[in-house]
Parts: C-alpha cells; sequence; structure tokens
C-alpha cells in the first residue's frame, strides 16, 4: 500500500496493478484513485470495465490494443475475474508486450501467487494486497476521519464504536458516517453516542453468543439466536458464523499453546490483532478438545441439515444447547 501510494503521489504509475485481499473498502478505494489518476473519472472513451467470470480475454487484449483516444493513457479495469485463481495464460503471455499507452488495473479476492499471471503482474507491474487492517491502522484511520469533521472523540467511545464495528472497513466507514451526523453540532463523541447510534455486527452478535455459551448463560444466548431470527439472519448463515468462531478460537489457542506471542497469533491465524485478543480471552473459557468437538459437531449439523435429518433453526437450537450446559 505505501508503494502504491508514492505512486499515485508521484504521478510515475507502473503498467499493470493487482489489488487483491479481502479488505472491499480499500480495493474500492484505490481502484477510483487509479482510474482518476490514469485516465480522469470522467473520460468513458478510454476506460474499460470488465466484471465476473467468464470474461472474453479475446476482446480484452483488443480493447487493450486499441489506441487512446485523444489521450494519454487507456485504462482497463478487470475484477473478480477468477484470472487469479484459474490459469490464464493469454494474459499472462501478453501483458510484457501490451503498448505502453495502456494500463490496467485487476482487482481480485483471491488469487494463487504460483500462477503465471500472478507472476508475470509481479515482473512487470505492482501487486498491492490489501487485507483487513490492524487495530493500530483502524484507530488512526478512525481520527483523522474525525480530524477532517473537527470532531474528537473519547478514548472509550472509539474502544466501543470498534467492538460494535468489527474489522470490515466498509462498516466502519459507514457506522462512522451515521455517526458524524448523529453528534453534528456538537465538537467531540462521547461513549453514550456511540451506544445509541452504532449497530453491533452480526459477527459481533455472534461473538457475544458464544460468550454466552461458554460462561453457559444459555438463556442469553438462546436469546441473541432469537434476536439474529429476528432480524432475518438464515439459521444456516448462523450456522456458518458459530462454526467460524470456534474454529478460530481452536486455531488462535493451540497456536498460543505452540508458544507464540499475540501479535505471531493474529498473523498466522490472518486476523486484526485485537480480533485475536478478544477470541483469544474466550477461547480461554474451552478446553482444547470442546474446541475441537465444536467444531465437528457445526460440521455434522450442516450435514443433518442438508440431508434433510433436522430443520436449520432446530440444528442450531440444539448446538447452543449443547455448549452452554443443558441437553
Amino acid at each position: 500500500m505505501k508503494n502504491l501510494n508514492a505512486d499515485l503521489k508521484s504521478g510515475n504509475f507502473k503498467q499493470v496493478y493487482l489489488l487483491c485481499g479481502e479488505e472491499a473498502y480499500l480495493k474500492n478505494r484505490y481502484k477510483k484513485r487509479l482510474r482518476e489518476a490514469l485516465v480522469g473519472a470522467g473520460d468513458l472513451m478510454n476506460f474499460t470495465s470488465y466484471t465476473g467470470k467468464g470474461i472474453d480475454v479475446k476482446q480484452v487484449i483488443d480493447q487493450a490494443e486499441t489506441m487512446p483516444f485523444f489521450a494519454e493513457r487507456r485504462l482497463i479495469q478487470i475484477e473478480d475475474s477468477g484470472f487469479f485463481k484459474n490459469a490464464c495464460p493469454e494474459l499472462a503471455e501478453y501483458l510484457p508486450t501490451m503498448p505502453p499507452e495502456t494500463y490496467m488495473v485487476f482487482v481480485e479476492s483471491e488469487v494463487d501467487k504460483r500462477g503465471k499471471l500472478y507472476k508475470a503482474v509481479k515482473a512487470s507491474g505492482r501487486i498491492v494486497e490489501l487485507g483487513r487492517q490492524d487495530e493500530k491502522t483502524l484507530t488512526a484511520w478512525i481520527l483523522s476521519q474525525m480530524k477532517k469533521e473537527g470532531k474528537s472523540i473519547r478514548r472509550d467511545a472509539l474502544d466501543l464504536f470498534l467492538e460494535k464495528t468489527g474489522d470490515d472497513m466498509e462498516n466502519i466507514a459507514n457506522e462512522l458516517e451515521k455517526l458524524l451526523c448523529y453528534t453534528a453540532g456538537k465538537d467531540g463523541v462521547e461513549y453514550t453516542d456511540v451506544e445509541e447510534i452504532c449497530t453491533v455486527t452480526t459477527e459481533n452478535k455472534i461473538f457475544d453468543m458464544i460468550r454466552a455459551v461458554a460462561e453457559k448463560r444459555q438463556k442469553q444466548a438462546m436469546d441473541l439466536y432469537y434476536d439474529l431470527l429476528a432480524l432475518k439472519e438464515p439459521p444456516m448463515r448462523i450456522l456458518f458464523l458459530i462454526a467460524r468462531q470456534f474454529n478460530q478460537m481452536l486455531q488462535l489457542k493451540d497456536l498460543r499453546a505452540q508458544g507464540y506471542d499475540s501479535q505471531t497469533v493474529a498473523s498466522k491465524a490472518g486476523v486484526a490483532p485485537f480480533i485475536a485478543k478478544r477470541s483469544l480471552a474466550q477461547a480461554a473459557k474451552f478446553e482444547l478438545p470442546v474446541l475441537q468437538q465444536a467444531v465437528e459437531d457445526c460440521v455434522e449439523m450442516e450435514q443433518a441439515v442438508k440431508s434433510g435429518k433436522l430443520g436449520d433453526r432446530l440444528a442450531v437450537e440444539m448446538l447452543i444447547i449443547r455448549y452452554s450446559g443443558g441437553e
């Protein structure tokens, strides 16, 4: 990201960029900034966008070979193509021969670093990995947004805000906009403001539900489950998120047992440090074999639902009851 920012500042661009990773907010932000810098947001003659699977590679190459129309550059943007997961040798071979006036920006969630196209972009362009940001980076970004609006935020309010929003920057941006509107006319944001206006993510509701399960507060766990159902969350998505949370706790607890420090544990697990810290505290309430069994039970429940042996709502209820101390 640092090198990309330097390119945008200097105006010295690579011919090919790959924006990859799971942080959608940053990918969207940088693809827009690259478009504005390379051809301008309003230039429709020299900008072509392709999205999704099934893109005609020959058509892309033909477009790339077309001279810019009364401009210095032509930009081709390719998004969620799957080219970096499935082989795309035509583009890999073409990139080194691309006309100097043509630029390409790929925006992908998943990539195979062993693939020819990935290696071709790495050789002649710039690869920018945009993953989930750590707590320090998110905090600095939130504070900078507050400063732009002439506001300050109390530390306890900031901690609550991050606890409610999680580490998804798209969600943070949306909740931040709500918070700034709610506190219009005030110089500072307080704990009560965040508590009043900011929404807890589904993932955080799942976290609270698992915490209630771990602490054997069965009624609260069930109440949280029914709250999610009332919000129209499908039981199978809830089951998926429960399984993901148990699996994350298992992975983190196992890494900690191997002697890794908190920062390394977070890095190896691929989660933000503050999320790893929170999940490790939760995992401490479970023995390792219990977490292993919970993950297996989640898989069994999913199979039971898909085979028609259990209803999806009942399957989640049974799982919650089993691990919150009742049968």
